[in-house]
C-alpha cells in the first residue's frame, strides 16, 4: 500500500474511491472558466424554457396541438436541465473560490 496521500483539491465529495488508472496528467484540471461561461449562459435559458413550457401546458386544452402532455414533458426536461446547470454553476463557483484561497496561501 502506498503512503502517498491524495491531493485534497482533486478529491470529490466522497473522496477518491478508485485508484487513478488513466493516462491523463497528474495535474489535469477541469476547464472551470468554460464551465462557468456555459452555466451562466444556459441556466437562465433553461429556467426561461421551463417557465414557458409550464405556462403553455397550463393554457393548452385537451384537443390542442401540441398536446398538454407533450408540453409537460418538455417542461420537466427543461426543469431538470435548469437544476443541473444551477448545481454545476454552484460547484464551479465553489471550486474557483477554493482554488483562489489555495493560491493566496
Amino acid at each position: 500500500m502506498s503512503d502517498r496521500r491524495p491531493d485534497p483539491d482533486r478529491e470529490g465529495i466522497l473522496g477518491r474511491l478508485l485508484p487513478r488508472t488513466g493516462t491523463e496528467p497528474v495535474t489535469a484540471r477541469s476547464p472551470l472558466r468554460i464551465r462557468l461561461i456555459l452555466a451562466l449562459m444556459f441556466t437562465p435559458l433553461f429556467v426561461a424554457g421551463a417557465l414557458l413550457f409550464w405556462m403553455w401546458s397550463g393554457q393548452a386544452g385537451p384537443g390542442d396541438t401540441p398536446h398538454p402532455d407533450s408540453l409537460r414533458t418538455l417542461a420537466w426536461i427543461s426543469t431538470a436541465l435548469a437544476v443541473f446547470a444551477l448545481v454545476d454553476l454552484f460547484v464551479v463557483l465553489r471550486r474557483i473560490s477554493r482554488a483562489r484561497r489555495a493560491a493566496s496561501r
